[in-house]
């Protein structure tokens, strides 16, 4: 069994893997302020509330997008299991070729999320992955990484809209009963839904156009359940996407 943790700007994803199953898995909320003993506690509950007992781990990989964090739990998982992570990045073995400007700029999530896709689901696949940022990214047919477009995120955008204006409030992204709304929250959560679902669909006609062939959807993020629904595309939802591609990129690299 390992220890597969996602590091993202606003959650932690752990998850407790054994021969590419998923047993447990957990988020917890992303602090920067927090020190490696804390983290160490965080996870030594965690792992007590599950019955597990942390010398049960083969190993442990860590992906994130959040440098102060990624030390932190590095030394924490060493506190209570003896064992050094893997941390993607440039370097480790993929199985991806990435065929973008600078290979070594490429985040780690991008690249775990295209090795879980294109490990379960094949190529040619357009990733969408939906939390703090939007991203959209491209695996052609001959298993390449060939970019893609970054967005913000749909909560951060509209929290900047309602904490930029005098008279926009605070909404759920929740899709409202019509699109055309009739008062000032139902105008925005249409806004939120179908206007990214509009601009998801758009970007994947653009994305299918300038390849010259049709590609498979994979969706994963904690705002694109409430998106994906609405898009006119076939959208398939997969928020264990990170974890498959971390268990994936472990067994390449264990020695």
């Amino acid at each position: 069994m390992i220890l597969a943790i996602d590091v993202g700007n606003t959650n932690i994803v752990l998850g407790c893997i054994e021969d590419g199953k998923i047993l447990n898995e957990v988020r917890i909320h992303t602090d920067v302020l927090s020190t490696d003993a804390e983290y160490a506690i965080k996870l030594k509950q965690i792992l007590e509330i599950y019955n597990i007992n942390p010398e049960d781990f083969e190993g442990a990989i860590i992906s994130s997008v959040v440098p102060q964090v990624t030390e932190a739990l590095i030394r924490s998982v060493d506190r209570i299991s003896g064992i050094t992570p893997m941390v993607v990045g440039p370097g480790m073995k993929t199985g991806l070729n990435v065929r973008i400007d600078d290979p070594t700029t490429l985040a780690g999530d991008l690249v775990v999320g295209s090795v879980g896709a294109i490990s379960y689901y094949g190529a040619p696949i357009i990733i969408l992955d939906m939390g703090t940022a939007t991203t959209m990214v491209v695996v052609d047919k001959n298993n390449s990484y060939i970019g893609g477009a970054i967005m913000p995120g749909v909560k951060l955008s509209y929290s900047a809209l309602s904490s930029g204006t005098s008279l926009l409030p605070d909404i759920s992204i929740t899709a409202p009963k019509k699109l055309i709304g009739t008062n000032t929250v139902d105008s925005m959560r249409s806004g939120a839904v179908f206007g990214s679902a509009a601009m998801i669909d758009g970007l994947i006609d653009r994305m299918e156009e300038e390849l010259g062939y049709e590609c498979s959807i994979i969706a994963n993020g904690g705002i694109a359940q409430a998106i994906t629904p609405y898009c006119k595309h076939k959208i398939e939802l997969d928020n264990d996407l990170i974890l498959k591609g971390l268990w994936v990129i472990y067994k390449k690299n264990k020695k």
